[in-house]
């Protein structure tokens, strides 16, 4: 199980936005990749979610256009004054790929600090987030989870629930036959746990406590009778208006509803807006940050819970602060501008 300690602002100040040298850096891919593993971006999630839930840092949200046939600008962002940085990410979603950059910027004098390559961040980011709430919300022994969706989020979704649950059997479900089967060799050849490849989404379902839905669906696919009692849900895929993952029975099954932006799942998500149609309904829906301040454990008897991952500006903030934190005291990056 994880541990972490969690340090508060004061006497903080010169780990990030006071570098003694001023020097911006450019980090790439691979400075990511070895600074900073999924324990680590746990941690540095839950440190800036504390910010938030104290008023020491605000979400900026987020916003987005579609263009062509399928492909999507993003903008989100994040200003910390609790650690003197703002940050903003954008990227833009093609068919062809995209290329995320993090800019982070000192807040009190706009002086760029870094800009970060964050694809990588960017898994780290969303599994990292989905394990902040599985840790709050999913069985203490929940041993047994069901990955639907075999995309480039499938992967580091296991591998964060691992690191705050103890799996011992993951279930693969897509309805492409060779996906699971290489999802399965890939989680299979990075953890020591049982893997199933599994031919339907009810056979994925059959004694999974945590359901993680990965995918790009547009029409909703998962039910509430096909789901256990005490069974938590991650549902990560669905971020723009014209996508759903889950039916509307299941939130009515729900004990605690959770989103890391309840602002942005206002805005941008089809399946909550169905739902909670009044002011006073989107009062169920707690933020993930008053789940880390308030140290919440899943409620006792609890049905069905559900966490929805948007994606913030403050947790790709959070994790480019601790990449920049390390890249300064390992002496990696580029300077900018270059020499």
């Amino acid at each position: 199980m994880l541990a972490v300690a969690y340090p508060g602002s004061t006497g903080h100040r010169s780990s990030f936005a006071r570098w003694n040298d001023r020097m911006a850096l450019w980090l790439t891919e691979s400075d990511v990749e070895l600074l900073l593993d999924l324990p680590s971006a746990i941690a540095a999630l839950e440190r800036g979610l504390r910010l938030e839930a104290s008023g020491a840092a605000e979400n900026m949200v987020k916003t987005h256009v579609t263009y062509g046939a399928s492909h999507t600008l993003h903008a989100i962002g994040a200003t910390v004054p609790g650690e003197h940085v703002a940050g903003t990410k954008t990227w833009a979603h093609t068919g062809g790929g995209a290329s995320p950059l993090l800019i982070l910027f000192d807040s009190d004098c706009g002086t760029l600090l870094a800009i970060i390559e964050a694809f990588r961040l960017g898994q780290m980011r969303t599994s990292g987030i989905s394990a902040v709430a599985t840790q709050r919300l999913a069985a203490d022994d929940a041993t047994v989870m069901a990955i639907i969706g075999t995309g480039k989020q499938a992967l580091p979704q296991v591998e964060a629930t691992a690191v705050v649950r103890p799996l011992k059997r993951v279930h693969v479900f897509s309805p492409t036959a060779n996906h699971r089967a290489a999802l399965r060799d890939k989680i299979a050849a990075t953890l020591p746990i049982d893997v199933i490849d599994s031919a339907s989404l009810e056979e994925a379902l059959v004694g999974a406590t945590i359901v993680t839905l990965a995918t790009r669906a547009r029409q909703p696919f998962l039910h509430a009778a096909m789901l256990g009692p005490g069974t938590h849900i991650n549902a990560i895929g669905a971020i723009t208006p014209e996508r759903q993952e889950f039916t509307s029975d299941i939130l009515e099954r729900c004990t605690t509803v959770s989103a890391d932006s309840v602002a942005a799942t206002q805005k941008l998500s089809a399946e909550f807006r169905a739902h909670f149609t009044t002011p006073d309904s989107w009062k169920r829906v707690v933020p993930l940050h008053q789940l880390v301040a308030e140290n919440w454990t899943r409620p006792a008897g609890a049905d069905l819970t559900l966490f929805k991952a948007m994606g913030t500006g403050l947790a790709d903030v959070s994790l480019g602060l601790e990449v920049l934190r390390r890249a300064k005291a390992a002496g990696r990056g580029k300077p900018l501008p270059p020499e």
